[in-house]
């Protein structure tokens, strides 16, 4: 089984690359279904979901602005609970309808923040995809629209999830092997 290890830890194969390109192009084709004619505006939460927004805009062929936010609620590999905007969003969405780009979803802490800031500007409508979704983690009422893959609670690195920002350039997606 392929593993790496970061910070001293060991991390096995959880997601190969191809599994999540396959999950990629599918939600791709989803949002072009769902936005066909209406410019979305896609709005990328950093640092972490950078690499699925790069390749999933590169197969949404609607057409479509991006934009990127940063947020942050971690601390090595535990949520702090505690939401923080770090970089804020410069363009005018009024009127626009927005889609929130994740790497994972688990609490749904950040959800609330960004749908709390992003409604004061008053967009046409906000909708919430994500790379990753952690079912049993999350406690909030928020619709996550588009939904890569649903994974366990286990803490993941690659393909942008870090482990205090290292990892995140790894094609695959590991978990944290806790034998």
């Amino acid at each position: 089984m392929k593993t790496t290890e970061v910070h001293g830890k060991r991390f096995r194969l959880a997601i190969p690359e191809e599994q999540i390109k396959s999950s990629v192009l599918r939600l791709a084709r989803k949002i072009d279904q769902d936005y066909a004619h209406k410019n979305p505006f896609f709005l990328a939460v950093l640092n972490g979901s950078f690499l699925f927004a790069a390749d999933l805009l590169r197969e949404v062929r609607t057409e479509c602005e991006i934009s990127f936010i940063r947020v942050s609620s971690y601390n090595g590999t535990s949520t702090t609970g505690v939401v923080s905007e770090l970089m804020g969003l410069k363009e005018d969405i009024e009127g626009r309808h927005v889609i929130v780009l994740e790497d994972i979803i688990d609490t749904g802490n950040t959800l609330v923040k960004l749908q709390e800031l992003l409604l004061a500007k008053k967009p046409a409508s906000i909708r919430f995809g994500t790379l990753l979704f952690k079912p049993r983690a999350y406690t909030k009422d928020i619709p996550v629209d588009y939904v890569g893959m649903e994974v366990g609670n286990e803490f993941l690195i690659g393909y942008g999830l870090d482990y205090d920002g290292k990892a995140r350039n790894l094609k695959d997606i590991y978990v944290l092997d806790e034998e």
